[in-house]
This record gives structure tokens, C-alpha cells and sequence, in this order.
């Protein structure tokens, strides 16, 4: 069948079959349907809708354009946790160690920052040497080893979705539910996964600010976890202000590390709290705790008796990082830094602490990334002193803007300053869940 037939059926509203969707995504991934129509078909499936019959061989047909972990092997449960993204959003290095020492493998492929979110591997290699391009058989070794490896998307792991990714970017086509669906879940399902959790951030700072369109959405990805016979949950988790401290690389690396000691920063509660959170959920649907409340109990044994950071450790010297940053982790705070303090103009509460201004400013300063071939400086970042809820008086600390010099701190000092709403009154701060799925 012709790319042009196949993509005249989209175009004119019908619905496509398994068949015709089967030879899109076959031509994607040969070189057989040419970027334009790729291109086009995108659009087609963007104003015409898909079904969830669509949506569901679409996901079948991209977990199937490449290699599906065969992880059978190891004998323990297999779990993964996803975030759509947002501001300081670091949990997963928190929670797959945790989930380890657990007793759960978790073979964690996760991605770059782009715009004001932040990614994993990026935060990662924060820690000198520490690998994120792995083999298959280099992750599979250090998952049997450790009990979880964290690395980038290979080449043989869902390739349609890398260049279908890359044209929905290109065509404004990334914002449609049925898409980004396809594009979570069959990454996720080719991790041969038993058990999958699901951080689906609202507000500002996050993909889809509406509480609506992110209950919606955990709830497509939950429904279609289920439907490919994975134990799925999802959790609507709050985006209108960064999660934790620290903002920036360096910086959301060191708040983790801490974490995982037994050290938390100031600030830092939410980090774990949602971490803990997360953890608890995955261990009852991957069968190692009868209830979230025991669960609970576990991951914090694991975090205050140092198991978790133990598990990290081992973990950082099989993917070649640096283990005196795990002992010392201030070695990631960089000397020589130009700091800048964002004070309040007057008394009050906090009412808002924009993520999207403050995410925003860092990538500006160099934090992350316009394009996804730009490079990033780990160091700069962001320091979040006060939280909406909190009483400050005229003159206090809000942030710190940690950047390379003062030109840098004026280019995003006034976008700064803005993203901070004080109140006359007091005000109630947002619940960090807002919804399970």
C-alpha cells in the first residue's frame, strides 16, 4: 500500500486499521516513507483524531518496531517509573535505587531535558564518568548486578518513536493525547516491565497545566498500561512550583544524593515525600508489599538505614562514575559561582513561585536546552528558599540564582522577581498529589 493511500484515509477522517498502521510505522522505521509524508500523516492523525482502537495499535506497532527487553531472567519483579517532566523534577534518582534495594529490578531508560524541563541522564552526568550510553547487554548486566540501571534510549529500543518524536516537534503535532500516549507507552512497555508507575505533573511549570488534561491523560496511560497487561498507576502530582530545593543539574544531583544519605536539605521534603510516595505505590502493584502503608515502612527503612544509598553507590561504579561524589556529594556545588538573591519586595505570603519563570531562567542562563543539540552547563542553577504557604517579611530570601557572572543574573533577574507572587493573606499551599489514577 501506498504512503499517499494510507495517508488520504487519515485525511479524509476514516479510521485507519491495524494493517495500514503496521505499514506507516514499518515505513518509518525503513526509510520507506519519506520525512513529508511522515510529516503529513502526523498532521492527518493530529486534526482527524484517533480512535482508541488507533491509539492502541499505534502503541503496539511502535513497542514492535524494535527490540522488547526480554528481562525474564532475573528473578525479581520488573518496575519502572515515568514523569511527564517539569521543574527540578529529580525523583528518579531517588526512586530506583530504593526500588532495589527493595528487591525490585528497575531497568530505567530515560531521556534529556528540553525547554525549562529537566532529564535524567543530564543530571547523571553531573557524576564524572558516569555512563548513560549503555548497551543492551551493559544494561541488562548492571540491572543483574545492582538491581537497576539508568541509561539513554538505544538505537534497538522503540526507533519509530525517536523519529516520530523528532517530527511532531518539528510540525507542533506534540500536544495531542493519542500521540504522546503511543510515544510513553511503547518505550515503556519494550522495558518488559511487570509493574509501571506514572507522575503526571500539573500546573505552570508543567506539559499540560490543566488539571483536567492531566487527570485525562494519567488516566489514557493508565488505561493502556492495563490493556498491554501491565500492572499501571498514575499519579496527578502538582508542577505550579518547583519540586524540591534545587533547580539545575549539579544542584538536583546533590539534593538527591543527600536524600539517599539521610541528609535532606532544607526545602528538600517534597523531593522525598513524592519519591517515597512513588516507591510505596510501585512496591503493591509489583507484589512486594500488601499495602501502600507497609510499602511506606519499607522505603523508609531503605532511606534512613542507607540501603537505598548503598544500592546507589554500587550502581555509580558499575556505570563508571565517580564514588567519592556519592561520599562527598558537595563536590558537586562548583566554586567561583556568581550568586544573586531574589528578595521579597514586601511582607506577605507566598502565593506563587512561578516554575515555568524560574525553570525558564535557568535554561536561559545555560541550564538546559532551546534545541535538543544545544549543550549545557551543569553547574548554574536555581536555589528555592520559599514556598507558597510560606509568611516572609519585606527583604527576605526567596531564591538564589547561581549563574557564571552578573550579566547573567541581570539577563533573567526581572523574570525572576515576577515569578514570585506575595499575598496580603494568608495562603494555602497547593497538595503535592492531587489525584491516583
Amino acid at each position: 500500500m501506498r504512503p499517499q493511500e494510507v495517508i488520504a484515509v487519515k485525511r479524509d477522517g476514516a479510521a485507519l486499521s491495524r494493517e495500514q498502521i503496521d505499514t506507516f510505522i514499518e515505513g518509518v522505521c525503513d526509510g520507506t516513507w519519506t520525512d513529508y509524508q511522515i510529516s503529513a500523516m502526523l498532521m492527518a492523525m493530529f486534526t482527524r483524531g484517533l480512535s482508541e482502537d488507533e491509539q492502541s495499535a499505534l502503541t503496539y506497532a511502535m513497542l514492535h518496531s524494535g527490540e522488547v527487553l526480554d528481562l525474564s531472567d532475573i528473578a525479581r519483579p520488573k518496575a519502572d517509573k515515568h514523569s511527564t517532566g517539569g521543574v527540578g523534577d529529580k525523583t528518579s534518582l531517588v526512586i530506583a535505587p530504593v526500588l532495589a534495594a527493595c528487591g525490585v529490578a528497575v531497568p530505567m531508560i530515560s531521556g534529556r531535558g528540553l525547554g525549562h524541563t529537566g532529564g535524567t541522564l543530564d543530571k547523571l552526568e553531573s557524576i564524572p564518568g558516569y555512563n548513560v550510553d549503555l548497551s543492551t547487554s551493559e544494561f541488562r548486566a548492571v540491572v543483574e548486578k545492582c538491581g537497576f540501571a539508568m541509561s539513554g534510549q538505544t538505537a534497538d529500543i522503540a526507533p519509530a518513536d525517536k523519529k516520530l518524536y523528532a517530527l511532531r516537534d518539528a510540525t507542533a503535532t506534540v500536544p495531542y493525547m493519542p500521540l504522546i500516549v503511543a510515544s510513553i507507552m511503547s518505550k515503556k512497555l519494550a522495558e518488559g516491565l511487570d509493574a509501571l508507575i506514572l507522575d503526571v505533573k500539573t500546573g505552570n511549570g508543567a506539559f499540560m497545566s490543566s488539571r483536567e488534561d492531566s487527570a485525562e491523560l494519567a488516566r489514557a496511560l493508565v488505561a493502556t498500561g492495563k490493556n498491554f497487561g501491565l500492572q499501571t498507576q498514575a499519579l496527578v502530582t502538582d508542577m505550579s512550583q518547583p519540586l524540591g530545593r534545587y533547580v539545575g543539574n549539579d544542584l538536583e544531583t546533590f539534593e538527591c544524593l543527600q536524600i539517599l544519605r539521610n541528609e535532606t536539605p532544607p526545602g528538600a521534603g517534597t523531593t522525598r515525600e513524592l519519591s517515597k510516595e512513588l516507591c510505596a505505590r510501585l512496591l503493591v502493584l509489583a507484589g512486594q508489599a500488601e499495602d501502600v502503608t507497609t510499602a511506606e515502612d519499607m522505603v523508609e527503612s531503605k532511606l534512613s538505614g542507607g540501603g537505598a544509598f548503598e544500592t546507589f553507590v554500587r550502581n555509580c561504579e558499575l556505570q563508571g562514575g565517580d564514588v567519592a561524589v556519592c561520599e562527598e556529594p558537595a563536590r558537586l556545588l562548583k566554586a567561583g559561582l556568581y550568586r544573586h538573591e531574589i528578595v521579597a519586595d514586601r511582607a506577605g505570603f507566598v502565593a506563587a513561585a512561578e516554575a515555568l519563570a524560574i525553570g525558564g531562567s535557568v535554561v536561559t542562563i545555560g541550564g538546559g536546552r532551546q534545541r535538543a543539540e544545544d549543550r549545557i552547563d551543569h553547574s548554574v542553577g536555581f536555589e528555592c528558599h520559599a514556598k507558597v504557604g510560606d509568611e516572609v517579611e519585606s527583604g527576605d530570601l526567596l531564591g538564589v540564582l547561581i549563574c557564571r557572572n552578573e550579566q547573567q543574573a541581570g539577563a533573567v533577574s526581572e523574570k525572576l522577581g515576577a515569578a514570585y507572587k506575595i499575598s496580603e493573606h494568608p495562603v494555602e499551599p497547593p497538595k503535592l498529589v492531587h489525584e491516583i489514577v
